[in-house]
């Protein structure tokens, strides 16, 4: 999961945040966390909404979007979600 979001964010700072890593490029970008049936990524919202449809199969809901750990992580979709925040945070700052 690191290497997919350093791949899209490199200029993105890395900290901890609520023990889990957390992502800042401009604003928050990403948090991610590991659990004993799943990975989870923390996206703001808009983003998860807007992606819905691609989003499909796996739990989505508000900020929180779960990667079963029996499946293989769509890297080229978490790296999709990735850029669409990373554009938002941009139009704010």
């Amino acid at each position: 999961m690191r290497a997919a979001i350093r791949k899209v964010a490199p200029a993105a700072l890395e900290k901890i945040s609520y023990r889990i890593p957390y992502y800042h490029y401009k604003e928050w970008l990403v948090y991610f966390g590991l659990t004993k049936a799943h990975i989870g990524l923390y996206i703001p919202t808009p983003v998860v909404e807007e992606h819905k449809k691609e989003l499909k199969g796996y739990y989505a809901k508000g900020a929180t979007i779960r990667f079963p750990l029996n499946k293989k992580l769509p890297i080229a979709l978490i790296q999709k979600l990735l850029k669409a925040r990373m554009k938002k945070n941009e139009t704010k700052s």
